[in-house]
């Protein structure tokens, strides 16, 4: 039944996503899972203790992150099965919340139509909702560069993967997935204060996002096919050249399947607090410039993509409710 959840839950959330009202009132499992890792980071991430204790505190700290959503999630499945007649839908409506389909579309769209209507100044803002890099630094191109690039990492982190551990554990899958990579976002990071305390959070999320970056790679190559003016080919050359360029195991793969789709260079040097990181550029599009038309057509093929997905579930959920 999980991959029927899974199929179900991608449905509802891309027709209505995470209504406002309802943010307002209780707000998100996200918003929740961040108390929970604010509150262990101040409690167990102490600078006055050795390297050693902050990894090893770092390692309990995940459990409780993991083990904690997951186990409400799965008392919350089996009491809605045995009380509710509908109990399956209800778990499906209950894991929309764990999907990210209509915003994440929304908030990228709100990029191309910035800098269309309001320039460069204005583009910069709506970009820095979506990314952590430094905007100011950004000129036109970066911006693009910047949407596309959260675009396809988010298709992988914000849909794909909550959908694979929602197929694979049902809503304890995909509540646990949530978690551990909201703590990959919040502590994950190689900083003075979480290097040691978010290293088993960062190493962790590397590995539930390995099977969800790869299939979106897929995806998104296939989703070339049916998109006008997209290169499906190249996109798959590309993956196959310079998915193991990209610093993260992960993002780059989404991320050079879109940029070989679009004929575009994408990754590269970034700035983040004032520190730039260096990355490979990936993809063969040093020739011309990002523009908000590719934002477009990068969505295009999102959703092309994002379709299959929910096709692919289905398919499976079939498939395994005939055997």
């Amino acid at each position: 039944m999980s991959f029927l959840i899974a199929f179900l839950s991608l449905i509802i959330e891309f027709a209505l996503g995470y209504p406002d009202w309802l943010f307002r009132r209780i707000g998100h499992p996200v918003t929740w899972f961040g108390r929970l890792i604010s509150f262990l980071d101040r409690r167990l991430n102490h600078d006055t203790d050795s390297d050693a204790l902050r990894r090893r505190r770092g390692v309990h700290a995940l459990l409780v992150i993991v083990l904690v959503p997951a186990v409400i999630a799965l008392v919350l499945e089996i009491l809605l099965w045995q009380v509710l007649p509908s109990g399956l839908l209800v778990v499906a409506i209950l894991a929309t919340s764990l999907l990210s389909q209509k915003s994440l579309a929304e908030h990228v769209e709100a990029v191309a139509d910035a800098l269309d209507n309001g320039g460069l100044a204005v583009g910069r803002v709506a970009v820095s909702h979506i990314v952590g890099r430094d905007p100011e630094t950004l000129d036109r191109a970066g911006v693009c560069r910047a949407a596309i690039e959260s675009l396809a990492e988010n298709f992988s982190d914000g849909i794909v993967a909550p959908a694979f551990w929602i197929g694979v554990g049902g809503l304890p899958g995909g509540a646990a997935y949530k978690a551990a990579n909201t703590a990959d976002s919040m502590i994950g990071h190689r900083t003075p204060r979480h290097e040691a305390f978010g290293r088993a959070a960062a190493r962790f999320d590397d590995l539930i996002n390995l099977p969800a970056s790869r299939l979106t790679a897929l995806l998104i190559v296939l989703a070339a096919l049916f998109v006008k003016g997209a290169d499906a080919k190249n996109a798959w050359r590309t993956v196959r050249r310079d998915a193991k360029k990209h610093r993260s195991p992960n993002a780059g793969w989404p991320e050079v399947a879109m940029a070989g789709a679009l004929g575009l260079a994408l990754a590269g040097p970034r700035s983040y607090g004032g520190v730039v990181v260096e990355d490979a550029f990936m993809g063969d599009g040093g020739r011309r410039e990002a523009e908000s038309a590719d934002i477009r057509q990068a969505l295009k093929l999102y959703r092309t993509a994002d379709f299959l997905l929910i096709a692919l579930f289905g398919l499976i959920a079939v498939i395994v409710l005939i055997a």
